[in-house]
């Protein structure tokens, strides 16, 4: 239902982001969204590309006084992350979202809200609405299945772009210019599985309740991994007992830390008690180690103990091997940058893991803000995998954004954010991967910076953003936009 947020400032943003909250938008499913942002141009007379990968190249002509100036260019990316809770029924193929306003805080009902990179979109459509800005030559490009290896970056012709500099709307922290960031890969592993039939009593572990998020942004957050944990439980079992294992599977997506997994199991009648006992003993440990970083962990069991069946399960040679890859195989940061102290210099996330037929799929985000370290990670996935038994393959990949000595357009937002708030902006890198680096490498002289308003628990149904930073952020692209004048 529309006009959740038509009471919101700056209402011209709001009213678009609504807009585009109605319209399914997670990765791979943006066409929809594509065509509303070219309808949306042609309707305002303006230039309009849209390529076979959906992205939307909007130009808007310089205002008056503004003609020599530089072309500025202002990009996001139009799809989401589609993360929803357990309990709730949601299509995010065919469902808007469903919004809601508590004081400051703009959310969606126990889904992803999309302000990671919606609200990009939502800021574009209204400068390029809005014919009493003052601005140079604007160049909007909106891209799709960034979430997903920037599929739509790496296609995108810039070959007809002027641009000489880049406002990238996609970070999520108000005050926070960003000059780097990490660039990265999706890494992908294969494990056949033959089967064997076991008796015993059928049964499900499951591992919820954890925080989630971003796994760059959050990677540092000291927060429980829901597939890493599933194999831990399953390595505590076997220690002991004989566990069989019909399926796997945790996590939605590679970049978002997952926050639920969940194994069908079955275990010998014999077996019930030590079963029931490690089980506590791994839960009492688990909430001792994340009472801090991740309080909410719920690790839980069903045994049906009524009846002693016959069951199709791994055979327990491949189950070894799918355990020894969760259980050894690296996971988290892996570097911590000795050039800029705090910052993560590379990491990788356990994403998802699932089964597939005959097979169980292990897929992680890897990042890096050196490309050998980024290599050298997916070596040593790649040497475990393939000692393992199973098959390892990369897609995706991504180059860093370095940082530049120079830059006009960052002390230009950073003297503007100073006066206009009277504090300053922090310029810092960031070890989530963002556009900037695809852009700048076919773009080489493209002078670039990202910002944003405050979005929180991104990548997770908890993801909510604030009114008041985003009427801020919107004040602070307008006079940027306005400042940008030869």
């Amino acid at each position: 239902m529309l006009n959740v947020l038509e009471n919101l400032e700056p209402k011209r943003v709001f009213h678009y982001f609504e807009e585009l909250c109605a319209i399914p938008h997670g990765s791979g499913n943006e066409k929809a969204i594509s065509d509303y942002c070219v309808a949306f141009a042609k309707s305002h007379d303006l230039w309009v590309r849209q390529d076979e990968a959906n992205n939307v190249i909007i130009r808007k002509p310089a205002s008056l006084g503004y003609e020599k100036a530089p072309v500025l260019m202002i990009q996001g990316h139009m799809d989401m992350v589609c993360e929803k809770n357990s309990d709730v029924d949601f299509d995010f193929e065919n469902e808007g979202l469903k919004l809601k306003v508590d004081g400051d805080i703009v959310s969606a009902s126990g889904t992803t809200l999309g302000g990671d990179d919606g609200i990009a979109v939502a800021f574009a459509l209204a400068i390029l609405e809005d014919k009493t800005l003052e601005h140079p030559e604007l160049e909007v490009v909106l891209t799709t299945d960034e979430e997903v290896g920037m599929k739509g970056a790496h296609v995108l012709d810039v070959s007809d772009l002027k641009a000489s500099y880049l406002l990238n709307l996609d970070n999520e922290s108000e005050g926070q210019i960003l000059t780097s960031c990490a660039g990265g890969m999706k890494s992908r592993a294969s494990f056949p599985v033959r089967f064997a039939d076991w008796e015993g009593f059928g049964g499900k572990i499951s591992i919820s309740g954890l925080k989630g998020g971003h796994s760059g942004a959050e990677i540092h957050c000291g927060r429980a991994n829901a597939n890493r944990l599933l194999g831990r439980l399953l390595f505590e079992l076997s220690k002991e007992l004989n566990v069989g294992v019909r399926s796997l599977n945790g996590g939605m997506k590679d970049n978002a830390i997952p926050r639920e997994a969940e194994a069908e199991i079955v275990i010998r009648p014999e077996d019930k008690e030590s079963f029931i006992e490690i089980c506590h003993d791994f839960i009492d440990a688990i909430r001792d180690e994340f009472a801090v970083a991740d309080p909410d962990i719920r690790i839980e069991y069903q045994i049906d103990i009524e009846k002693e069946k016959t069951f199709t399960i791994f055979n327990p040679t491949d189950m070894e091997r799918i355990l020894f890859m969760y259980v050894q195989s690296i996971n988290g940061i892996q570097t911590m940058s000795m050039e800029l102290p705090g910052l993560v210099e590379s990491s990788l996330n356990l994403g998802i893991v699932r089964t597939e037929e005959d097979k169980v799929i292990f897929s992680w985000a890897v990042r890096s803000s050196k490309k050998s370290l980024k290599y050298y990670i997916s070596d040593q996935l790649a040497y475990m995998v393939e000692f393992l038994g199973g098959t390892y393959w990369y897609e995706g990949e991504y180059p860093q954004w370095a940082y530049r000595s120079e830059s006009p357009i960052r002390n230009l937002v950073a003297d503007t954010y100073k006066e206009l708030f009277g504090k300053e902006a922090k310029i810092e890198a960031i070890h989530a991967g963002l556009e900037c680096g695809l852009i700048s490498e076919k773009m080489p002289e493209l002078d670039i910076v990202a910002i944003g308003p405050d979005i929180m628990d991104i990548h997770t149904p908890d993801e909510h953003l604030s009114v008041a930073s985003v009427e801020r952020s919107y004040r602070l692209i307008c006079e940027v936009l306005k400042r940008i004048k030869r």
